[in-house]
């Protein structure tokens, strides 16, 4: 029927055992004081071995060609990763756990407690003395392999420069010479014989150990120069760009002075103090080497170049080369007329490389000889019209801008001389600015103004007018200097500007009179206290300079401003009551600014089609019903906007509401704190027809048992989300029971962050993200996997199709991406870090283009990962980058955290 099963244990046994168990434990609770002391003691030696090994081991790599041990920096690393845990052993626990114990140290309050914690104590102690005893290194470095001295930078040949590389490449060999400068006008072609000067160490090192390359731009400071010699000397650390320019200097030179070093600066405008910067100044002793180019012979002189050489423009033979080349045989022979015309072309262009380039490029789809004969009569028209770069350089790039298609590009063009030099333009931030100008006023729809923007950026890039940077352009220096002078000689046909990028003291306001963009960013300008009289100012910059203050009176006179950009300045804490004048205002940015409250004047500016409040992390007050204010808003920009969750809007229902009411609403940046907030938001129509940027950051203090859906299904109204980052929310999940052929969900979604979402286990919902091209995912530390088992319901869909970039960091649990190999044709980056389980990537030998692909991770990492064959990891080994465990910046951070900003203040 059944079995019965008897245990007999002895009672005597169970007492043993008992005891036995508490006389282990007894000494970790006795001797718990006594081990503290002796762990704090012993840390304190180790740490100062550690001090000793380093100084050895920076001496030591001052010497050329030695390197510091593996097994020195292994144990080093060690060591400080050991202090790190120690230091939360002794400061978080160890008042707490002595104030436990009793009877003179001989038991404790809480036992089972205490002897864990003693316990570990011990092991650490342990872990310390074991740590001492491998620190006697004999030999902290070694002499290394030699590698390359230089990175190669890619430039263009110098075609025709070969006799001058010669002549300065003999001086820079010669130990009598230490300064040189090369001078000669804009587009010469000084940078690129500097290229190739930087990429020849490579090929005849001499006895060199450093070559620097920097760009000085005009209007430099000591400090920037500093922080880029820093950069590539190991002098980077945030706590290093903290140090006064005095003791920066001390570091750069005693780092210097011990090597035989090559100093390149390219785009000299006035002299660099050297000794300022820390740079020894070479002679025939020391044997150091500076080279660098400008475009005045006097900066030659005051820099001391004991040989200053002319780069001068190309011989015809080699120019007619160069001109060639750029147009293109194909062209040169549609017509039988068209190559003599063409040499005239290139006679025009005078040797000078930028130009021959320029007009090759431009003449490319010129097809007919009636074009190019008009090319001959436009350059010869405006032949020595220019001054300030040469009598033949703004004639010449000039032509390009007269080529231009309409009036409409060539006022795009000169918006673009507003900006600072070197600065990268975001292309989306043009097309807000020429929207809300006069300049794409007759666009209704953010999205036309987009595409016609976008149409006048790619003819501009073509015309190599300006540089492409992705996102974003840039416009060359020289090409600057001319688009700066057209726009002062078209003041007659309304094209007036101002900039004055570098200022100090605020400009003199009599001279804003007739100017229609005046730009003063980047500035050293504190206070604008002087009112100017401007009828016609249609733009007025002044993003990232030093405003702590602003007249309220300073937008009195200014009834046709429609762009006013203020960020960026995080030392102006109001804004003038003034701006109530400003009644044609239509574009405001206030992102990043320090101020703490928007006054109820504003609300004036009722023709605001643009505003941006982004990271104002001070701000405590916005008049009640703002939004209200500003019926015709296209752009609304208040991600991470407010001091607290709820400065901006009272409740939920009151976002809802002001949202709500914004009829033409286009572009939404926003940061929702809670999961019902999320969710109302999700359910009103607002999201049917406005492109979003949501950040969802969790609320601790809210329901735990509030869940974030982001299923296909829940997720439904956001047709047009663009841009989603979702961070510290308590849960969030996403599932679906059936498969979605056709989902309309997450079809405009383009960029995902998503960090410390502690119960998240993957991302299958981003199956349905179609153009998805940038993830980044961090701090999940239940996360699996990516893409789950339940994405096969979404059969009819490649997942990733379009994805350019992947980061993955702090994932320890993360031990695949998706099941199988994906077709990954754009990808262009894969970061991973912190992810010791990912063990495989889906990727095959024909996933991706290796050739444009970078693949950075964890050496360690790296050589764990498993391929489908070893076709595949031969594939995608040279796509590697090694680099130490570091934290990837995503799509949406913010340039200065809340934190940072506070500490400003």
């Amino acid at each position: 029927m059944g079995s019965v099963l008897s245990i007999s244990l002895s009672c005597d046994a169970i007492v043993s055992r008992c005891w036995d168990s508490v006389f282990e434990r007894e000494p970790y609770v006795r001797k718990l004081q006594e081990n503290l002391q002796d762990l704090s003691t012993s840390l304190q030696e180790l740490k100062s071995l550690k001090d000793d090994v380093q100084r050895k081991v920076v001496l030591a790599e001052r010497q050329p060609l030695l390197k510091r041990l593996e097994q020195v920096n292994n144990w080093i690393l060690s060591v400080e990763a050991l202090e790190t845990e120690i230091n939360e052993v002794i400061v978080s626990h160890s008042t707490q756990e002595i104030e436990k114990l009793c009877c003179g140290g001989y038991c404790s309050k809480n036992y089972r407690s205490s002897y864990k914690y003693g316990k570990k104590v011990a092991r650490k102690l342990v872990e310390v003395e074991a740590l001492k005893c491998k620190g006697d290194f004999e030999e902290v470095a070694a002499e290394s392999l030699p590698t390359a001295l230089v990175d190669v930078i890619p430039s263009e040949p110098t075609v025709g420069m070969e006799p001058i590389f010669d002549q300065v490449w003999r001086h820079v060999e010669d130990e009598q010479v230490g300064m040189i400068g090369l001078y000669g006008m804009g587009g010469v072609g000084k940078t690129t014989l500097l290229t190739q000067i930087h990429n020849n160490f490579n090929r005849t090192r001499n006895d060199v150990n450093l070559v620097i390359w920097i760009v000085v731009s005009k209007g430099h400071k000591i400090e920037v120069i500093q922080d880029k010699i820093g950069e590539k000397i190991g002098l980077s650390s945030g706590v290093w760009k903290l140090k006064e320019q005095r003791e920066k200097a001390e570091d750069i030179f005693s780092t210097l002075n011990t090597r035989k070093f090559v100093l390149l600066m390219d785009d000299l405008w006035e002299p660099v103090e050297l000794t300022k910067v820390g740079v020894p100044v070479p002679d025939s002793r020391n044997k150091f080497k500076i080279v660098f180019t400008t475009r005045s012979e006097e900066v030659c002189g005051h820099m001391d170049a004991q040989k200053k050489i002319k780069v001068g423009c190309l011989t015809w033979d080699k120019a007619w080369n160069l001109f060639q080349e750029k147009v293109g045989k194909e062209t040169l022979l549609l017509h039988p007329d068209i190559p003599k015309l063409a040499e005239i072309v290139a006679n025009e262009c005078g040797g000078l490389p930028l130009a021959l380039i320029t007009v090759g490029r431009v003449m490319a789809c010129k097809k007919t000889p009636q074009e190019w004969k008009r090319a001959v009569q436009v350059l010869r028209r405006f032949a020595f019209e220019f001054s300030g770069m040469g009598d033949k350089v703004f004639p010449l790039l000039k032509f390009s801008y007269d080529n231009l298609p309409s009036q409409k590009v060539r006022s795009c063009f000169l918006y673009c001389a507003l900006f600072p030099e070197d600065f990268v333009i975001l292309k989306d931030d043009l097309v807000y600015f020429w929207m809300c100008e006069d300049i794409l006023d007759e666009y209704g729809n953010v999205e036309e103004a987009k595409n016609e923007s976008y149409h006048i950026i790619g003819t501009l890039l073509t015309s190599c007018l300006l540089e492409d940077e992705g996102d974003s352009v840039k416009i060359h220096d020289v090409i600057r200097d001319m688009a700066l002078w057209l726009a002062c000689d078209l003041g007659k046909e309304g094209e007036n500007i101002l900039v004055d990028t570098g200022a100090y003291h605020a400009p003199n306001v009599a001279k804003w009179k007739n100017a229609k963009r005046v730009s003063l960013m980047g500035s050293g300008i504190k206070s604008l206290d002087e009112t100017p009289r401007s009828p016609n100012l249609l733009t007025l910059f002044l993003r990232g300079s030093h405003l702590e203050m602003i007249v309220d009176d300073y937008f009195d006179f200014m009834p046709m401003l429609r762009v006013l950009d203020l960020s960026e300045n995080i030392l102006i804490t109001e804004l003038p009551s003034g701006v109530s004048n400003l009644v044609s205002l239509q574009h405001l940015n206030l992102s990043k600014t320090g101020i703490k409250r928007l006054p109820m004047e504003i609300t004036a500016c009722a023709c605001l089609k643009y505003l941006n409040l982004e990271q104002m992390f001070k701000l405590d007050f916005v008049p009640t019903n703002l939004l209200s204010s500003f019926p015709l808003l296209k752009v609304l920009r208040i991600l991470d906007c407010g001091s607290s969750s709820r400065i901006f809007f009272d409740n939920e229902k009151t976002m809802i509401d002001e949202l709500q009411g914004l009829k033409h609403l286009d572009v939404l940046t926003l940061t929702v704190r809670s999961t019902s907030c999320f969710q109302n938001l999700d359910s009103h129509h607002i999201l049917l027809t406005c492109t979003l940027t949501l950040c969802l950051r969790g609320d601790y203090s809210e329901n735990p048992s509030s869940c974030l859906d982001l299923s296909p299904v829940a997720m439904a109204n956001m047709k047009y989300l663009n841009t989603l980052q979702i961070e510290g929310m308590r849960d969030v999940h996403s599932s679906w029971k059936t498969p979605l052929e056709n989902p309309s969900s997450f079809l405009g979604l383009q960029f995902v962050e998503v960090g410390a979402c502690k119960n998240l286990e993957n991302l299958e919902w981003l199956v349905f993200a179609a153009n998805l091209i940038d993830l980044h995912v961090y701090g999940c530390y239940g996360m699996t996997t990516i893409l789950g088992s339940n994405t096969k319901k979404a059969y009819t869909l490649t997942p990733f199709a379009k994805l350019t970039v992947l980061r993955l960091s702090r994932l320890p649990y993360l031990w695949r991406i998706c099941e199988h190999h994906l077709p990954l044709p754009f990808l262009k980056k894969i970061l991973i870090s912190g992810c010791p389980a990912l063990t495989r990537l889906p990727l095959n030998s024909s996933s991706a283009q290796t050739s444009n692909l970078i693949i950075e991770g964890e050496e360690k990492w790296w050589n764990r990962l498993g391929w489908e064959d070893q076709a595949a990891r031969n594939a995608f080994l040279p796509c590697f980058r090694p680099c130490k465990g570091k934290n990837f910046p995503g799509t949406l951070m913010p340039q200065y955290s809340q934190k940072a900003f506070n500490n400003i203040f």
